[in-house]
């Protein structure tokens, strides 16, 4: 049975709101569960590397790739091409310069995502005439709206590679992050590790893996899902594993809560909000949990 006919058997048994019955709610919940555990494992080695100014930069990079590829004739929905394009080659240049100059890295950063913003700002400014504005707040901040079949054939791909590639060399690139010294000397399997072509390798996944969820989290808050479920899991997590677990526990409850509630509750917020604010509210909660004594419960 498909998870169309189950979601229109609930709705016919009453469990379920009536907007559970349309297509489009089906594709949000397939995105929702596979973008929330890629966000999540990636978040986990994003807190590690203390990365999240950078995946905010590339987030925001995203809508000059929307922008550039309206304006190179690709469709205002699905500019993928430009997407990609723009948020690897950004993502690459940062690294790159990052490596070859000794301002800071936050400074460098923040220099960076400047430029982004500025010049999406500018672009989006004149395609705006162009397109409908409503098409541009989906990719600001998401919408369930606007996934299809063909975002989740895209979506499906990036996680298979990425799941392989944080499969393979996920303990590497962990060792790295805190350990850069030693994985160069001896890795996983007795192995050294190239420490600076993972480095590169790591930062192309981020904007892969933000390109994905643009449809879903919206280009201004996809750094956010990157940075607060791997936080939150931090702080009630005693080792690595548990820590990479809950991350991503955290992060796909909050996916596909943060697609169900609005609907079921019949409030129009952007999915991409509503995803965030929800991780927000477990991080607090958390906070609030530890300030109360009950860190040992959570750990």
């Amino acid at each position: 049975m498909s998870l169309q006919q189950l979601l229109a058997d609930a709705v016919a048994a009453g469990w379920l709101p009536e907007v559970f019955q349309y297509p489009f709610v089906t594709y949000a919940l397939i995105a929702a569960v596979m973008v929330g555990p890629l966000l999540g494992a990636l978040g986990t080695l994003v807190v590690v590397k203390r990365l999240a100014f950078f995946s905010e930069a590339v987030g925001h990079g995203a809508l000059t790739g929307v922008a550039v590829g309206i304006l190179l004739g690709e469709p205002a929905t699905q500019p993928v091409a430009a997407l990609f394009g723009f948020c690897m080659s950004f993502a690459l240049i940062l690294h790159w310069v990052k490596s070859r100059t000794q301002v800071p890295y936050d400074a460098l950063v923040g220099v960076f995502l400047a430029f982004a913003i500025a010049l999406g700002a500018a672009l989006l400014l004149y395609v705006a005439k162009k397109v409908n504005v409503h098409i541009l707040e989906n990719v600001l901040f998401g919408s369930i709206l606007t996934v299809t079949p063909a975002d989740l054939m895209l979506l499906g791909g990036i996680s298979v590679i990425s799941w392989v590639l944080i499969w393979r060399y996920g303990n590497q690139a962990l060792m790295s992050a805190l350990q850069p010294d030693l994985a160069r000397v001896q890795g996983a399997g007795g192995r050294k590790t190239n420490v600076t072509l993972l480095d590169y390798g790591f930062v192309l996944l981020i904007a892969l893996i933000t390109v994905a969820a643009v449809k879903i989290i919206g280009a201004v808050l996809v750094g956010a899902l990157l940075l607060i479920p791997a936080t939150t899991a931090r702080l009630i997590s005693s080792n690595l594993r548990s820590f990479f677990i809950r991350t991503l526990m955290i992060s796909t409850g909050c996916c596909v809560a943060g697609v169900v509630l609005p609907m079921a509750l019949e409030i129009p917020i952007p999915s991409g909000a509503a995803i965030v604010l929800l991780a927000s509210s477990v991080f607090l909660l958390v906070v609030l949990f530890r300030q109360l004594g009950w860190s040992q419960r959570l750990a």
